[in-house]
């Protein structure tokens, strides 16, 4: 038996069985372990390889606007506790505060030159790297609404949405975006809660890199946009994953067959 183990056969067969225990135990323990491990493992990998591209966005905002480099905002965390998150500022310093884009007037005359780039390549949530590194969000989770969003924040409350750290990027921005409607976006976190694991993370991840280099779902002022615009077709493109959009694409439905009943019996009635 010794001889056996230490042969060429031998070493590749222990080889195999403890890469199969590795990955058996990074499955199993993903959620309550590991996720938290890969988030601060890859937030001080990127905030070290990424520190050219932070300092040449802050030389362009500093260029191009009056005030901050960052911009700080309470948002909700997990548990619903509030926590300092961070971006590149992309409006000008007169802007109406502590106000979702989505509900000013015309969001597109507070956003500066270089912030129009920014936000068309998500390029403004760099900084939010750094509130992974400090266990204040996630990569991959809901994303964190803001502290008076209180419509959002209820709806995440029915789906447990507000039971995990808020994320960089999550199952509803690769199904949407700011093309979803509230109500949608909520049931849509809710389903990442329920199904959430390393392999579901790795196609969202995926996808959210995919869509950022098309610039798809983003919608200065949209939340919603997707029943504005019958264009807009959230699995159009062959590239996305089946899996992501069915679920996106049955939640629409859903709530469009909801607001046709209702629709029906005020006719009715």
């Amino acid at each position: 038996m010794r001889e056996f183990l230490t042969s060429p056969g031998g070493i590749i067969l222990i080889s195999v069985i403890s890469a199969i225990i590795v990955v058996v135990l990074i499955i199993v323990l993903y959620k309550p372990i590991f996720k938290i491990l890969f988030d601060f493992t890859l937030a001080l990998t990127a905030l070290i390889f990424l520190s050219p591209v932070f300092l040449l966005i802050a030389v362009l905002i500093k260029a191009s606007s009056r005030g901050p480099i960052f911009f700080r905002q309470k948002r909700v965390g997990r548990g619903k506790k509030l926590f300092t998150i961070h971006k590149f500022r992309t409006m000008r310093i007169d802007t109406p505060k502590d106000v979702a884009t989505h509900l000013l007037d015309d969001p597109d005359k507070y956003i500066t030159k270089i912030g129009k780039f920014l936000r068309k390549t998500s390029l403004d949530e760099l900084p939010q790297i750094w509130d992974i590194f400090r266990f204040k969000m996630s990569i991959i989770g809901p994303r964190p609404a803001l502290y008076n969003q209180d419509d959002l924040i209820t709806e995440r409350d029915i789906y447990n949405a507000n039971l995990i750290r808020p994320g960089l990027t999550g199952l509803a921005q690769v199904s949407g975006r700011d093309e979803l409607d509230i109500p949608v976006k909520a049931k849509i976190d809710g389903d990442y809660v329920k199904r959430r694991n390393i392999f579901l993370d790795i196609k969202i991840f995926y996808l959210t890199v995919f869509k950022v280099f098309k610039s798809d779902g983003v919608v200065e002022g949209g939340t919603g946009q997707i029943e504005k615009d019958e264009n807009i077709e959230i699995a159009g493109d062959k590239l996305y994953d089946e899996t992501l959009a069915e679920i996106a694409i049955a939640e629409i439905e859903k709530l469009t067959e909801e607001q046709a009943g209702e629709e029906s019996l005020d006719n009715g009635s």
